[in-house]
């Protein structure tokens, strides 16, 4: 799976997102920043970002995700 593949779907389950993806073998790694996570714990900004991408991780297309979920002030922008 692409980068870009990757970035749209996670953007198109969290609208208004800012999606960095980067693979180090097969570890992909996720930084994803939006409002949407304001408020929210830990998991659930996690939980988000693994419900754009359950159907990728169930079928074994994707394994090994890390990712940092960041509201913009936390990104600091």
């Amino acid at each position: 799976m692409q980068p870009d593949q990757i970035k749209s779907l996670i953007e198109g389950q969290i609208p208004g997102s800012q999606v960095e993806v980067a693979f180090e073998g097969s570890h992909l790694q996720l930084t994803v920043i939006s409002d949407a996570f304001t408020g929210l714990s830990r998991l659930k900004k996690q939980q988000l970002v693994y419900g754009a991408l359950s159907d990728k991780i169930a079928d074994g297309t994707l394994h090994a995700v890390q990712m940092k979920t960041l509201t913009p002030e936390e990104a600091g922008q």
